[in-house]
Parts: C-alpha cells; sequence; structure tokens
C-alpha cells in the first residue's frame, strides 16, 4: 500500500532557458559553416539537454511498505523520530552554515519546501534527512502515520 508518491520533476518554465541555453550553444559551434558542422551541433545537444533536464528530474519520492524511498535511498520508518515540513526559509536555515555534514539531503532548488526527518537510529551516524518536496506537509503526514502504524 502505497501512502504518498511524487516525482520532483523540472517545471516547464526551466525547460525553456535549458533548450535555449543547448540551442544557443549548438548555434556557436554552426557559426554559418556547410556540411557536418551546419545541423550535427542541433542534433546532438538539444537532445542531450533534453535528457539532462529530464534526468535531474526523475527523482521519486515514496512512503509505501513501511519506508520512506528516495530514489534508490530507502529509510524504515520505525528509524524515524520526527518529521519536520519546512518552507523555502526553513529549508534555507536547515541546509545553512549550522548543517550537519553528515545528513542525507535530496535537494532539488526548483522545489520550494522540504521535510526534515530526524532519525533515532543508534547504528546510523545519519542524524537526519533533508528531502525536497512540494507538498512538505503531506509527506511529513503521511512518514509519522507510517511510523505510528509500524509501531503497532
Amino acid at each position: 500500500m502505497e501512502e504518498y508518491a511524487e516525482r520532483l520533476t523540472v517545471p516547464w518554465w526551466l525547460w525553456l532557458p535549458g533548450l535555449a541555453a543547448a540551442g544557443l550553444l549548438a548555434a556557436e559551434i554552426w557559426m554559418g559553416s556547410t556540411g557536418v558542422r551546419a545541423w550535427l551541433p542541433f542534433v546532438v545537444l538539444l537532445p542531450l539537454a533534453a535528457a539532462g533536464l529530464w534526468w535531474v528530474g526523475r527523482i521519486r519520492i515514496r512512503v509505501a511498505g513501511g519506508e520512506l524511498h528516495v530514489d534508490d535511498a530507502h529509510l524504515p520508518v520505525r528509524f524515524v523520530a520526527d518529521a519536520v515540513p519546512l518552507d523555502v526559509s526553513g529549508r534555507r536555515e536547515v541546509l545553512g552554515v549550522g548543517a550537519d555534514p553528515l545528513a542525507f539531503v535530496v535537494q532539488r532548488p526548483w522545489v520550494g519546501g522540504a521535510v526534515q526527518v530526524v532519525l533515532d537510529d543508534p547504528a546510523d551516524p545519519t542524524p537526519y534527512w533533508v528531502v525536497s518536496s512540494r507538498h512538505p506537509t503531506s509527506l511529513a503526514a503521511a512518514l509519522l502515520a507510517a511510523r505510528d502504524t509500524a509501531r503497532r
């Protein structure tokens, strides 16, 4: 049973400058030449930029089966001590100068919110996870509900 699912895709308004930059670079390489240099930069760079934008937006977040899945990392919810939803300023503070270098962070700059998952695992040196989320309150609630269900 899946309690929460989200994908941190790149918004459409970031695709425009990404593809425009690739097109500009291809035009710089082309510079009015003929032959292969006229079409090859566009054929290579535009799909490469699209693939790169898709790749950075591939991260999936799920709370399912008693675990928090963030891309290929997973955390059993029994080790969750607390889940704190963060807004933009809260995320900036948690990831700022006082951030713990051992923290697990999956942050996407185009996603404003985040969730700080405080851990309670004596065998793990990671003090907390910070995970970007478009719906941090829902993710935190799903995590805490899954944790409470696992403890029963």
